[in-house]
């Protein structure tokens, strides 16, 4: 049944009440029903290990082949839930270590360059670096715009970086800092006119907004269930368009090496499959307790926090709402600092003074904060992040 949103919902989470926690986005955290799920799964497993982790879970032939491998019932209904095929679909740990998969498998060839964004995940720009020098390949970063650009201009400054030896494209799908929803679709579509292929790291999308990674038309899709779609972590997936489907392995070769993308994804050798399993049960919940309406709520309240943050500190916030999910990047008030360090003692002060967690970053000669709002939030938990920076100009 729907929920009333709000602080009211703080009792569903395992979250410290004392806390105001505006920081979903970085790892998310599950609700106590889905962590319960999560655990009797793992219970379970321990009843039978052998039974479960190697007649019952993947479509292997160490033991036997299970009619409906459990990995893969799990897996159809998370494709269904973020429109792709099943047959182009694996799990995951995380976005990174999907990237790290779609990167370590292309057929990349000397000479090739690989195009990442000045917006890109560190972690897997750092991937892209490591491919790179494996491969004889070049990296270059493009500086998209600022936010408050509108998305066209994200597209057009993509099209324009694009060179003849460009051969693939790193792009977020929300950027991690300043959580800008870019255009991908858009982007993709660019990219295609110039024969340069796209993987799209959607790490914050699945559960954050309306995700159907069919439609997007990019070549590879990673992301992680664990930050707004509830599941246990770390539980995240990759998806390859069909052409691509055959040339992608996981990072750790194992048994299924050689039997298709669902064999190779699901069996890596010994480790927890708990959190992939509890995924389907993470998905109803969030149906559950509203689904769309989650997506309305947690997109206007951070939008509305934002325009009420930027308007308490006098600074400016003009992004556009569809470049908003329920995320927003808000300029702290002047004088709060410019440097890195700075950034850090603050959000260390916030934590330790006022009970706030929040990241906050440098950006441009001054610091800036990254504000998450889950259906636990309400408007007062803004208000009083809003007090705690004021008190201290």
């Amino acid at each position: 049944m729907a929920r009333v949103f709000g602080r009211t919902m703080i009792d569903q989470w395992m979250l410290d009440p004392t806390i105001t926690y505006l920081n979903h986005g970085t790892v998310g955290a599950p609700p106590i029903p889905v962590i319960a799920q999560w655990r009797s799964l793992q219970d379970e497993i321990e009843l039978q290990p052998a039974q479960f982790l190697l007649r019952e879970l993947a479509d292997i032939d160490a033991v036997g082949k299970p009619a409906q491998p459990r990995m893969r019932v799990a897996a159809q209904e998370v494709a269904d839930f973020v429109g792709c095929e099943v047959e182009q679909f694996g799990f995951v740990d995380n976005a990174t270590t999907g990237c790290n998969a779609v990167l370590r498998s292309f057929p990349f060839e000397r000479g090739d360059e690989i195009l990442v964004t000045n917006l890109g995940y560190g972690g897997v720009n750092r991937a892209v670096e490591f491919t790179a020098r494996q491969n004889g390949c070049t990296v270059r970063t493009i500086d998209l715009p600022r936010p408050g650009a509108q998305p066209h201009e994200f597209t057009a400054a993509v099209e324009a970086s694009l060179h003849p030896e460009t051969r693939m494209l790193v792009v977020d799908h929300i950027t991690s800092q300043t959580a800008l929803v870019l255009p991908l679709a858009d982007i993709a579509a660019a990219c295609h006119r110039h024969g340069v292929v796209v993987l799209a790291d959607g790490a914050h999308a699945p559960g954050a907004i309306d995700l159907d990674v069919d439609s997007l038309g990019v070549d590879f899709y990673v992301a992680n269930l664990h930050k707004w779609l509830w599941t246990p972590r770390s539980c995240g997936f990759v998806w390859a368009a069909e052409e691509h489907v055959s040339n992608l392995h996981p990072t750790v070769i194992s048994w299924g090496y050689g039997n298709g993308l669902a064999a190779e994804f699901d069996l890596l050798g010994t480790r927890d499959p708990s959190p992939f399993l509890t995924a389907p049960f993470a998905i109803e919940l969030w149906k559950d307790w509203g689904g769309e309406k989650i997506l309305a709520h947690n997109h206007e309240l951070v939008l509305r926090a934002a325009r009420y943050l930027a308007d308490e500190w006098d600074t400016e916030f003009v992004i556009p709402a569809e470049m908003i999910g329920p995320m927003a990047y808000v300029s702290l008030p002047d004088g709060m600092g410019s440097t890195r360090a700075e950034a850090v003692a603050l959000q260390e002060s916030l934590l330790a003074d006022d009970r706030i967690e929040v990241p906050v970053f440098a950006d441009s000669g001054r610091l800036t904060c990254r504000i998450s709002a889950q259906i636990y939030n309400d408007d007062n938990d803004f208000v009083f992040l809003a007090d705690a920076l004021k008190s201290r100009r």
